[in-house]
């Protein structure tokens, strides 16, 4: 991966940290555990082939995962998987290398949405807030709000993204105050008001308290 395909969420960053350390003292500890971490953007080539490589990625482990994409991408010249050459798949092509029904129908839904121009490029996404894009995206039959979070936070570098359904971020959350049980989204949501408007950066810190 080239450098100008790694950057990490411009000047906000250090803005946030500062922010996040003031208002959340148990946040502020995992930041001091890490020294600050960044988060590092690693964009890949379009939001189609992101997209499709979530789609795989659901409710699998990252290794059985990421056998099954490489396998996929194997299905087309250069492993560049494009909307069209996903449409002419065969279903026997997707079972080959251990796509499901399920997702072979999310992976052609967002194929045909690609092909008709309705997932846009990274230069049109730049110029939508995060609302207009998770609102069009999940359009696309497979692709709920987790997903296009995860878009929004690791493609785009969007700053302020709560994903309130995420596990680990719930789990992260209650495991820097002590407590065993996780918040609902709904109780994530208020306690994490207070992080605005760098709720991506506090919840790149549960990710990683997760791990501590």
């Amino acid at each position: 991966m080239s450098a100008r395909e790694s950057r990490i969420i411009p000047k906000l960053w250090n803005a946030g940290i500062q922010h996040l350390r003031q208002v959340d003292p148990p946040l502020a500890r995992v930041i001091t555990a890490y020294n600050g971490q960044p988060l590092v953007i690693q964009r890949r080539r379009s939001p189609f082939e992101y997209l499709l490589r979530s789609i795989i990625f659901q409710q699998l482990s990252g290794k059985a995962a990421g056998t099954i994409h490489g396998r996929f991408l194997t299905l087309f010249p250069m492993k560049r998987a494009t909307p069209e050459r996903v449409l002419q798949l065969r279903p026997a092509r997707y079972r080959k290398v251990g796509v499901s029904g399920g997702k072979e129908r999310a992976i052609r839904d967002l194929a045909r949405h690609a092909r008709d121009g309705s997932v846009p490029g990274f230069a049109a996404l730049e110029r939508m807030d995060d609302e207009q894009i998770i609102e069009t995206i999940t359009e696309i039959h497979g692709i709920g709000r987790w997903t296009v979070q995860m878009l929004l936070i690791f493609q785009l570098g969007r700053p302020d993204v709560l994903p309130v359904d995420d596990l680990a971020v719930r789990k992260g959350f209650a495991m820097m105050r002590g407590k065993k049980v996780l918040p609902t989204p709904k109780q994530l949501t208020r306690a994490a008001k207070k992080w605005q408007p760098y709720r991506s950066i506090g919840s790149w810190y549960c990710w990683r308290a997760t791990e501590m």
